[in-house]
């Protein structure tokens, strides 16, 4: 009876990682608590029918962060206004926006001088991977 729970479990937990169900749930998650709609079960099919279509058109699916959150992280990391941040910066920025796969050679790393522009193209550009990794293969 054992064995059977413990292949029942790996058959779950296979299927969750293969449909990626926990990273869309937080990403949900994530979005519900951000947005707190008035009606969460609608805004949830809102947001799964925009993954539906981002799925279909290739186009970006629904994210948290757009242009001028990504400004405000950026500017808050630049406190100065230097035009630019550390690579330590520009990588922990990234990982709060929970974008996993970074771009570990980004334009200006040899000089430890992430732009703005280089940092936004690279977060967009996570973003959509994230988004991306809801979609059924």
């Amino acid at each position: 009876m054992e064995k059977m729970a413990t292949q029942r479990e790996k058959e779950a937990d296979d299927y969750l990682k293969k449909h990626k169900i926990l990273e869309l749930m937080e990403n949900l998650t994530s979005m519900l608590f951000f947005h707190r709609p008035e009606n969460p079960r609608k805004f949830l099919v809102e947001q799964l029918e925009q993954l539906k279509m981002s799925q279909q058109s290739g186009v970006r699916g629904p994210s948290l962060f757009n242009n001028s959150n990504l400004d405000t992280a950026f500017g808050i990391l630049d406190p100065t206004n230097q035009k630019y941040i550390t690579f330590a910066q520009y990588k922990q920025a990234l990982t709060t926006l929970g974008i996993k796969d970074i771009n570990e050679c980004p334009e200006g790393v040899n000089e430890d001088r992430i732009s703005h522009e280089t940092f936004k193209t690279e977060a967009v550009q996570g973003l959509q991977r994230c988004s991306a990794t809801y979609k059924q293969p």
